[in-house]
């Protein structure tokens, strides 16, 4: 298993709409950026990122994985996955310049492949390479009928479409309008759309300041919130915990925070209720693991952002036990060899040996961008 190339790449896919925008972003393309790497007996694992498709930047991380990274695994063995992400993320050189952001996006990449090879060399699919499943069911709920894009109208027909024609029972809508009662008032109209017995959850992509989350957590407790997700900005830790002790609507995050100590930080303070890693964010699934660990040991559920579409994640949802449901977002699943799959609004369990991360030959071809 002596790893012989490590070949990044770029895609850029299109989204489902035309274009999309929550409170803080508006992006037409989603971002897959990451690595191929080979061994000498053949085998290939693929990893990556999830990003704005933001080409300039795409590269920094491509040019982290060939320039700083691939020098240091190439002649290792891969199933080392362990020691080499400790060897790639501890790396005085690379951690000097960056402890989170674009080196730590590449290290992600990187090890999802070498999870991605693990599996494969052991026929498996993910979930079943970590010890098997601990549930029979994964509830999934749908984020891409919910955008702040979408007119009001739009919004509520979508919402209802998701819950009476796809089967979902489970969704979720972005806020984080500069006036916090035109969000008050949409909500009201999807749940009077789609009636009391359907979950929502909602998402401020870190837009508010805290006076703003607490007048509009006031408005909107009434709704039945499941969550509020990045109700303030990204590593407020002070606010967020004065928000999660002043709402009875509970506090989600995690898709913006790069490392275990981040989270620890969170849970410590009280400031968080559902958890969201994302693997694609993290250090891939290495750290990934020990920060649904920790939620566990906290006996907080686990929801996971997904940056990767939830490819890996569905993988991961399966298999550790305080995964709770899992974000829907069918962007990019139709570009690899085994898609994520929802029926009912529910996951189908993925079977074929691997992290779900191979692409498809065509739309490297067809999307794939140059390296610079």
């Amino acid at each position: 298993m002596k790893i012989t190339a490590v070949d990044p790449f770029i895609m850029h896919l299109p989204l489902t709409a035309s274009s999309i925008a929550d409170s803080t972003h508006s992006i037409t393309h989603w971002g897959v950026v990451g690595t191929r790497i080979r061994t000498e007996d053949g085998l290939e694992g693929w990893g990556f990122t999830g990003t704005h498709a933001h080409l300039a930047s795409d590269r920094l991380i491509t040019a982290c994985i060939r320039d700083c990274y691939a020098p240091l695994l190439l002649g290792e063995d891969a199933r080392d996955h362990r020691r080499l992400w400790k060897k790639l993320a501890r790396n005085p050189a690379t951690q000097w310049v960056g402890r989170a952001g674009i080196t730590h996006l590449a290290v992600a990449a990187v090890d999802i492949a070498l999870w991605d090879l693990a599996a494969k060399r052991a026929d498996l699919p993910l979930w079943r390479h970590l010890g098997g499943a601990t549930r029979e069911h994964l509830d999934a709920y749908n984020t891409d009928i919910g955008w702040l894009s979408f007119g009001d109208d739009l919004l509520v027909d979508l919402c209802r479409k998701a819950v009476e024609e796809e089967g979902f029972r489970r969704i979720k809508v972005k806020v984080g309008h500069d006036n916090p009662m035109r969000d008050v008032r949409r909500l009201e109209a999807v749940r009077r759309a789609i009636g009391p017995d359907v979950t929502m959850a909602i998402d401020g992509n870190g837009k508010w300041d805290l006076p703003t989350a607490l007048r509009f957590a006031r408005a909107a407790e009434p709704l039945d919130i499941l969550w509020f997700e990045e109700p303030l900005w990204y590593d407020d830790v002070a606010s967020h915990a004065a928000l999660a002790r002043s709402s009875r609507i509970p506090v989600a995050l995690g898709e913006q925070l790069y490392t275990l100590d981040a989270f620890r930080s969170f849970l410590d303070a009280g400031a968080v209720h559902f958890v969201q890693p994302d693997v694609t964010r993290l250090g891939g699934i290495t750290e990934y693991i020990e920060v649904a660990d920790l939620a566990l040991a906290h006996r907080l559920p686990v929801a996971p952002h997904a940056g990767e579409m939830s490819q890996v994640h569905v993988h991961l949802s399966f298999w550790h036990p305080a995964s709770s449901i899992l974000e829907y977002i069918p962007w990019i699943k139709d570009h690899f060899a085994e898609p994520i799959r929802v029926v009912d609004g529910r996951y189908v369990r993925p079977e074929q040996p691997g992290a779900g991360t191979t692409p498809l030959a065509a739309s490297l071809e067809t999307h794939g961008k140059s390296l610079g």
